[in-house]
């Protein structure tokens, strides 16, 4: 078994992603696949092991069917000596969301003046500023930071800490951030070290509210970028941790669900603000009227 790489030409981004999208969804165990801008258009690669390469084209081009040209992709062994992860993080072109630019450590030097950069790098925590709910939790940040002065602000399912830390970044202020998984938690505040905010982003593991450092507290903004069931579930707690006049940021919502996590929160006392859509994905900027 090698490593081989798979190359897929686009002509924009939406056909990159979808493209992204069908290869991924191609293959049992995906490595990973970025889709990144070109000189000329727009490209996917994905790096994957196998006995043989010919299989993965015929798998890619099957899945591409109807979606690209299956003659336009190719694959390739990758010499032994390439480090195929760096290689794969080289295609993940810097995420410009309102004042923010999310980037890999190859792209610190490039980041535009007057930007924030978040230098989050593609590993086991979720958020790197591709996908749509990052971007769409970014985006609805810079509008609100711009507007209002948030005084205690939480995190909740950080992932890779890029919200709180984007929050901490143009605040200067502290923030609480959480997640259910240990191992995020480790991932955001070494991120937060990475980016200069380790004095002000804190992060403790917790499912929910359920944490001593977040029960009794009330917060004038709140973050998940979670998923939609477990924001239902959790809509009477963020009552709980809302001050009067609270922003609310949710998102990990297909657009079919939006409606439905909407109502639960104006059960609770919230009305909508604004809701942004990239894709099949929803964000909810909500303010809680209590």
């Amino acid at each position: 078994m090698r490593q081989y790489q798979l190359h897929i030409p686009a002509t924009d981004a939406t056909g990159a992603e979808t493209i992204a999208d069908a290869i991924e969804g191609a293959f049992v165990e995906a490595g990973p696949v970025s889709w990144y801008e070109t000189d000329g258009g727009w490209a996917v690669d994905g790096f994957f092991f196998a006995d043989d390469g010919e299989e993965l084209l015929t798998t890619a081009r099957a899945a591409l069917a109807g979606i690209a040209d299956a003659a336009s992709v190719t694959v390739e062994p990758v010499p032994d000596d390439v480090d195929w992860v760096a290689q794969s993080l080289e295609g993940l072109s810097p995420v410009v969301a309102g004042r923010f630019v999310v980037h890999g450590a190859h792209d610190r030097e490039r980041i535009p003046k007057g930007l924030i950069g978040l230098q989050i790098e593609a590993n086991q925590a979720f958020g790197t500023g591709h996908h749509p709910t990052t971007w769409g939790c970014l985006t609805a940040l810079s509008r609100l930071l711009s507007v209002y002065r948030f005084e205690n602000v939480f995190d909740l399912g950080t992932g890779s800490g890029v919200l709180a830390i984007g929050v901490a970044l143009a605040t200067k202020r502290p923030v609480l951030a959480s997640d259910i998984d240990p191992l995020a938690v480790e991932i955001a505040l070494e991120n937060a070290e990475i980016n200069g905010a380790a004095n002000l982003v804190t992060a403790v593991t917790a499912a929910g509210f359920a944490h001593p450092a977040i029960v009794g507290r009330k917060f004038d903004l709140i973050v998940a970028n979670i998923l939609a069931d477990p924001l239902k579930m959790l809509s009477p707690q963020f009552r709980v941790h809302a001050l009067p006049g609270a922003a609310v940021v949710l998102s990990g919502i297909l657009r079919t669900q939006a409606e439905s996590v909407l109502a639960a929160f104006r059960a609770q006392g919230f009305v909508r603000e604004r809701h942004i859509v990239k894709d099949v994905w929803s964000t909810l900027v909500l303010r809680y009227a209590g």
